[in-house]
């Protein structure tokens, strides 16, 4: 019964992260822009990132490989969303910033859809219901963490 329950709640989590990637591509259709893209696009996009993150630094807040996100940056680039610049704290670094046409795509037209995306999503959600819903993710995103790291450390 508890393994038929565990499973239960990866298979849902499974089930969310595949349809969140479909319906979260579609309601950004419009922009050309992936989850993935959208996610990277929404870090760089958050206060504080103005300057730009170095690529380890960014690899780490999404929780993604180097290798995996190489490619996703090539095509931001490619497509003048993105800009990798000189560190000022350090020259030998390089820095991951969004262009003014990053910057002006999410916030003239990413914005606007991921939150009626979000708005969609989250019907019949409380205030309380997010908050226990972001509570129990982190307890289990720290649970993961600590599997990983433990992997990484045999």
């Amino acid at each position: 019964m508890i393994e038929d329950l565990a499973n239960r709640v990866f298979f849902r989590l499974y089930q969310c992260a595949n349809i969140m990637h479909k319906t979260g591509t579609r309601a950004l259709e419009e922009t050309g822009i992936t989850t993935q893209q959208w996610a990277i696009i929404g870090a760089l996009a958050r206060g504080g990132y103005e300057q730009g993150i170095a690529v380890g630094d960014l690899t780490r807040y999404l929780l993604v490989t180097r290798q995996n996100l190489a490619g996703v940056l090539s095509r931001l680039e490619s497509h003048d969303l993105i800009e990798r610049v000189v560190s000022p704290s350090d020259s030998r670094s390089r820095l991951i910033r969004l262009t003014p046409k990053g910057r002006g795509l999410w916030r003239r037209d990413m914005s606007p859809r991921i939150g009626e995306f979000y708005a969609a999503a989250l019907d019949g959600f409380s205030t309380t219901d997010k908050i226990h819903t972001i509570h129990y993710f982190d307890k289990l995103l720290n649970n993961m963490k600590r599997l990983d790291q433990a992997a990484d450390e045999r």
